[in-house]
């Protein structure tokens, strides 16, 4: 009998800090600094999306370690926490922000306001004359121009708003020109949208309900065509089988000696090959001639984009033009001797490259294949671009994610990019472990809208008083904790002389001491509260990150979270 494998999730982790609860650990981790940069300053996401993202990484280790079991290795526990999900989530921003701090240098085009300060009206979202709410997405340039000049934009205006549109994947704020939201709202929703179809700009409009408007599961795995021998045969008289167990001295990780290879751009796909290479997996990038122009795109980290790194680094890249007969051979070659083949191309790619699962699977069915994409055929043969902020509207999220008292809008962090590349790497780990036990490689397809359904929401969207929000004090910001945010009488008891109050009235008091002595005065009455992180580059240099965070070193040049797991 094989011993017990033992899971474990807590709120805090490596941290070395009091996280009782989300609210905690999304003011410690920087979740509310970056959502809030749209609108003005720190806000908690209405959701419990640090815990879902840890939910997600605690399924992550456990089905590694099955993997590791079935392939000879004697790992036997894995451990994770709400943090470190939650620190996952924020990795891009912090590389960006730390190298940004660590070169010293000023970051050539950046918007007019700086990623890190908030902007009170830096939402993409748009209303029309006739009060729709709207997103509209585009990676184009001169879709984006000549969308705006059928609004009756001038080019050059329009060309103002095009670097703060683009750049809001990175920043999570989107400074637009105020003369942009105007001409939209001087337009009807059928004038937007007849823009849109005539230039090829997505646009989805959206209301107030939180609800998914479908519920997919997390991932579709299909099996392969037929088994396979369980050895890996001679490469010159048979079909690859699955790479043998590690011995159990050389492996110190669950996917030690697997391989991926992985063509993918932005967040998502990459997202998820950083994942299983984290998990122990080499993973090899098919990158265009020259390389992914993302490298490249600021802050810089050393020659390297921060983003791109803190997604991408240390996995070796092989150069191939697709659109050639020579780079759809090597894209094959290589997916022939790896265990695993990832892509987030978009619907229809694949197979026009005759690379998708009917063309790889039967010449190596050991083969786990797997696609990371937006909608998938939700849309049916006209989906609109499947990128973040849209699969957040379609799925109900946008409206989720900030209070009844605000309008409902995305929240400019990549939420359903970085859930939607754990979800994709947890199928890819599905795969695998019923690839150990059926001796069958498999097709999986996974979905931003499918990674955003796992997102609990109530069925009306959340009331929030002014306890509930961060609280500014003398010198930052406090987010209360649960006892305190249900009992405002027991805050205004550590009110000197205070009669009753409004809680707005209560929440302006805290500004008259620092927050140092507010969590000293709240714990002394049995009350907990966090303060809220404002500055991500003190994640690096707090001690109590020091076991979760890695501060910029001379081959990143940017701060990163150490691997999100601690397996034994």
């Amino acid at each position: 009998m094989q011993p017990e494998m033992r899971h474990t999730v807590d709120w805090a982790g490596p941290v070395d800090a009091d996280l009782p609860d989300e609210r905690a650990v999304q003011a410690a981790c920087g979740l509310m600094q970056v959502h809030g940069r749209a609108t003005g300053g720190p806000l908690p996401l209405a959701v419990d999306y640090a815990s879902v993202v840890a939910g997600v990484l605690a399924a992550q280790g456990a089905t590694a370690l099955r993997v590791a079991r079935a392939r000879g290795l004697d790992l036997r526990e894995v451990r994770t926490s709400v943090a470190q999900g939650a620190l996952l989530a924020v990795g891009q921003y912090l590389a960006a922000e730390t190298a940004r701090a660590n070169s010293g240098a000023p970051e050539p085009d950046m918007p007019v306001a700086p990623s890190d300060v908030p902007q009170a009206d830096g939402l993409a979202t748009l209303e029309t004359s006739d009060d729709a709410r709207l997103e509209v997405e585009t990676l184009d340039p001169l879709a984006w121009r000549e969308f705006w000049a059928r609004l009756g934009v001038a080019p050059a205006l329009a060309g103002r708003g095009w670097l703060p549109f683009q750049q809001r994947f990175a920043t999570a704020v989107c400074p637009l020109p105020g003369e942009l939201r105007q001409a939209a709202r001087r337009r009807t929703l059928a004038e937007l949208r007849a823009a849109a179809h005539h230039t090829g700009v997505s646009l989805l409009t959206f209301g107030s309900d939180p609800a998914p408007a479908v519920r997919p599961a997390p991932w579709c795995l299909a099996p392969g065509p037929a088994p396979f021998p369980r050895a890996r045969a001679h490469r010159d008289n048979a079909v690859p089988g699955p790479r043998p167990a590690v011995p159990v001295s050389g492996a110190v990780l669950p996917l030690t000696g697997l391989r991926v290879v992985e063509s993918t751009r932005r967040v998502q796909g990459p997202l998820a090959g950083h994942v299983l290479r984290m998990l122990g997996a080499e993973v090899v990038r098919i990158e265009p001639p020259g390389g992914d122009p993302m490298r490249w795109l600021p802050p810089l980290a050393g020659d390297c984009s921060a983003r791109f790194s803190a997604l991408n680094a240390g996995k070796p890249v092989v150069e191939a033009d697709l659109t050639t007969g020579q780079g759809r051979d090597t894209a094959r070659a290589l997916a022939a001797e790896a265990d695993v083949f990832l892509h987030n191309w978009a619907p229809g790619k694949a197979a026009r490259l005759g690379l998708d699962a009917s063309d790889l699977l039967p010449g190596h069915p050991a083969l786990v294949y797997a696609w990371a994409s937006g909608f998938g055929d939700a849309f049916g043969d006209r989906p609109p671009l499947g990128t973040d902020y849209l699969a957040q509207v379609h799925s109900g999220l946008a409206a989720a994610v900030r209070p009844a008292d605000q309008p409902p809008a995305p929240s400019l962090m990549t939420l359903t990019d970085v859930l939607g590349g754990l979800v994709c790497a947890q199928g890819v780990l599905a795969a695998l472990a019923a690839r150990e036990a059926t001796g069958r490689g498999s097709r999986v397809d996974s979905f931003l809208v499918s990674a955003a359904a796992l997102v609990p929401r109530p069925a009306r969207r959340a009331r929030w008083t002014a306890l509930d929000r961060p609280l500014r004090t003398a010198d930052g910001h406090l987010c209360l904790g649960p006892e305190a945010r249900a009992h405002p009488e027991a805050v205004l008891r550590l009110l000197d002389g205070a009669g009753p109050m409004a809680t707005e009235d209560l929440a302006a008091r805290f500004a008259r001491r620092t927050t140092e002595e507010w969590t000293a005065r709240l714990a002394e009455a049995g009350l907990t509260a966090a303060p809220v992180l404002t500055d991500l580059t003190a994640l690096a240099r707090d001690p109590a990150f020091r076991a979760a965070v890695a501060p910029p070193d001379p081959v990143t040049g940017h701060a990163r979270p150490y691997t999100p797991w601690e397996f034994a």
